[in-house]
């Protein structure tokens, strides 16, 4: 039996009336949540049973009392749940009193205190109550981890925790994630396609997430996988934990990192990353990014003028933009890092690229 519960963020895909990109069209035999990217902290509007409704409560706390639910109703054959919280996205209060209380009066520490004209106290503020939103997800988790110890499923069960992307709380400027907003004293002014207050970006704070693996038997506690792997890698981890053949009609363009929640020995793990992003909403933008280890160069395609590059090992925190640098080799490793980009466009058919070639 698979179920999901929560957050399917497809929007009004899933309002066509065939209903084809509805969660239980697309795999899952249960779904309780929400379809569109977003809704309230507290006392949200949800399906269930495939009709909407408002619940009274706090949104994660519902979101768990349903997970519990299902593996209850489930606990005697296999079962896949994916459990998509809201949280922490903002807006991150209400949360219940025990979330909120060790935060309240915090005076928290942020990532860049010294970032010219940055709103210091806006950014406390919205640290504490972030703080707070993920202490509210924490909590609920361990409420799901214990009603799998009480049916006994804790031996027997793999358990992923992890994100869909990273997030930014003050870091360079911004706070929220690729779509990220200044949070400064006075908006830098805007551009024909960025807004006043927008900060589209592809900071390694958006891109990277947290993740964390409990498979009994295999993973073993406190251990970190130091290797670079993506969200693209769960469809074939999954299927090799679960000993399925990877379906031949479909491109799967991740890997399984089971080789290393098992330690095994993985002397050619490419660590390179490639991301793209394209804003239309609040901003426009075509954002293309390679990264390796020591660099990331991210070019947007629509203002050419955006374009960033660092050298992470010296600069982790993305403070100091080398794209102009006349430096031989920061500009061989630009150009490089320019070819991997126009590679991985190619391989996938980007459609930006044409506009590229093109010279649009």
């Amino acid at each position: 039996t698979t179920g999901l519960i929560g957050k399917w963020h497809l929007g009004d895909w899933t309002l066509d009336p065939t209903r084809q990109f509805h969660p239980t069209n697309q795999g899952f035999h249960y779904f309780m949540g929400l379809t569109g990217g977003g809704t309230t902290p507290d006392n949200p509007m949800l399906e269930l049973d495939g009709e909407e409704r408002q619940f009274e409560g706090l949104t994660t706390d519902i979101l768990t009392d349903h997970a519990i639910r299902f593996i209850e109703a489930n606990s005697e054959g296999p079962f896949l749940l994916c459990l998509h919280y809201r949280a922490p996205h903002s807006r991150w209060l209400p949360v219940a009193d025990e979330d909120w209380a060790p935060f309240k009066d915090l005076d928290p520490q942020i990532p860049n205190p010294d970032y010219p004209d940055l709103n210091v106290k806006r950014v406390k503020n919205m640290t504490r109550e972030y703080l707070a939103s993920v202490a509210s997800v924490d909590r609920n988790v361990g409420r799901l981890l214990q009603a799998l110890k009480q049916k006994q499923l804790d031996q027997n069960t793999i358990i992923i925790y992890s994100s869909d992307h990273g997030y930014n709380m003050g870091h360079n400027g911004i706070w929220h994630k690729g779509n990220g907003h200044w949070v400064l004293n006075k908006n830098p002014k805007p551009t024909p396609n960025i807004p006043a207050g927008q900060r589209p970006n592809l900071y390694d704070n958006s891109l990277k997430i947290p993740t964390a693996v409990l498979w009994p038997g295999v993973t073993q506690p406190n251990r970190v996988v130091t290797q670079t792997v993506s969200n693209l890698d769960w469809f074939p981890t999954l299927l090799e934990m679960a000993q399925v053949s990877r379906p031949d009609n479909l491109t799967i363009r991740g890997r399984s990192i089971v080789p290393l929640l098992k330690q095994e020995s993985q002397t050619e793990w490419d660590n390179d990353f490639y991301a793209e992003y394209s804003t239309r909403h609040q901003s426009k933008t075509h954002m293309r990014m390679y990264r390796t280890p020591e660099w990331k160069l991210i070019r947007d395609f629509l203002n050419p003028d955006r374009d960033e590059l660092y050298h992470l090992t010296k600069d982790p925190e993305e403070a100091n933009n080398l794209i102009h640098s006349q430096d031989p080799h920061v500009i061989k490793i630009r150009n490089q890092l320019h070819q991997k980009i126009l590679s991985q466009m190619k391989s996938i058919d980007d459609k930006v690229l044409q506009q590229v070639e093109q010279g649009s």
